[in-house]
């Protein structure tokens, strides 16, 4: 989600009474960020998302589509997120509905698949990362007000395509690697991981097939894999709704059981 940090226009004013004021704002004012500074490439990336002024107006998102895990695994996703932290996901496979929710400092879940009809409090880890997947922006947007650290690492290829590699140190520490490609600025690829079984295990997560709703750019098609693991996950949006009405019982543990 992103937008141009857009200047407040002049006020009307007698001519002589602007030229002064130039004059005095001529010496403090920053200097414009270069197209190839870490400031530059995110305003261009914020740019062509649709502008931050659109950016900051979601307070909440609904998508749904599909998550194709392979042959005959195909699921139902549902993902909503309400400002500032709340999280639900829902996957159904086969008439069965699994539920994760967080409201960035609890969060429960309910997965008969593995035998949880719970609710059931989710990890303190899990509340941690659906905290940090919340952020509706998404974490380019006003990264250092958020706490981030964001470093450009030089340029990459990803998909054949030559992309800028940006290092993003997370406020809880978490590091990602976000890559935006040179000529679209659409964000194409993360480089994150994720504790898997006491170790961290790597994950490539590939965006594309974008597409405006509302005047703001999403990805439709996302891809994850872990390099050196056979299995791929294929998610497919179907459907995008930018300020839905979502009533805040949908993201408390009593609501375990209600559909969407």
């Amino acid at each position: 989600m992103s937008r141009w940090r857009v200047m407040p226009a002049w006020r009307l004013m007698p001519l002589a009474s602007v030229a002064l004021l130039a004059v005095a704002c001529t010496a403090p004012a920053p200097p414009a960020p270069q197209p190839d500074s870490v400031d530059g490439i995110v305003a261009r990336y914020i740019a062509v998302r649709g502008g931050l002024e659109k950016i900051r107006s979601i307070q909440t998102l609904r998508e749904k589509g599909r998550l194709i895990a392979g042959p005959n695994r195909v699921a139902l996703v549902t993902r909503q997120l309400k400002r500032p932290t709340r999280t639900r996901l829902e996957f159904t496979l086969q008439g069965i509905t699994s539920v994760y929710v967080a409201d960035g400092a609890h969060g429960w879940k309910m997965s008969p698949f593995d035998g949880d009809t719970g609710p059931n409090p989710l990890p303190e880890q899990a509340v941690t990362e659906a905290a940090e997947q919340a952020d509706i922006e998404g974490p380019l947007i006003d990264w250092k007000a958020k706490g981030h650290l964001l470093e450009l690492g030089g340029r990459a290829v990803v998909g054949g395509r030559e992309a800028y590699k940006l290092k993003l140190t997370l406020k809880s520490g978490a590091v990602r690697h976000e890559y935006l490609d040179v000529e679209s600025l659409h964000r194409v690829r993360t480089d994150s991981s994720r504790p898997l079984r006491g170790r961290q295990v790597p994950l490539e997560t590939t965006f594309s097939d974008f597409k405006l709703t509302d005047g703001i750019l999403f990805p439709h098609a996302v891809d994850v894999v872990s390099p050196g693991r056979a299995q791929r996950l294929r998610i497919v949006v179907e459907t995008i709704e930018v300020n839905p009405s979502l009533d805040d019982a949908l993201f408390e543990m009593k609501d375990a059981t209600s559909s969407m």
